[in-house]
């Protein structure tokens, strides 16, 4: 078996759509099971069968894992700027066009856009659901 890292994020209830979103901005593969796909029996809780039991959308960056929040968990604040998610494109105008994706569907701009300090380009976007989108590209000269 090979090793591999994913990112993992517990929604509160808004799973299905945030992934069907974020499938749209980055693209990709998405599969999506819900409670009520699967027998799961055993579970310390009744989960509502139209929740999300587990989701993976596989882009052209990476693996983004997750599903609803059960219980106390979906009382957890998403919106936070003690983690985001990086996303690194291949150019500038790939990163604008996510970061102009993200705002178009309800989300704002944390840091706008630009030659960072360190010469890379980089910003901060949160989408709609209070996940923060960080956004880098390699400066090679552009």
């Amino acid at each position: 078996m090979t090793e591999s890292l994913a990112t993992y994020i517990a929604l509160p209830g808004t799973a299905a759509e945030a992934f069907a979103h974020w499938k749209e901005v980055l693209g990709g593969e998405l599969n999506l099971m819900r409670y009520g796909d699967a027998p799961m029996e055993g579970m310390p809780f009744e989960p509502d069968p139209q929740a999300v039991a587990h989701a993976v959308l596989t882009t052209p960056a990476g693996i983004i894992a997750g599903g609803d929040a059960m219980g106390d968990e979906q009382e957890y604040p998403i919106r936070d700027t003690a983690y985001s998610l990086l996303y690194t494109a291949d150019t500038p105008e790939r990163a604008r066009a996510i970061i102009d994706a993200f705002t178009a569907g309800g989300g704002s701009v944390n840091m706008p856009f630009d030659v960072a300090p360190w010469g890379d380009w980089y910003g901060q976007v949160f989408d709609r659901f209070g996940v923060m989108w960080a956004l880098s590209v390699e400066n090679r000269g552009s």
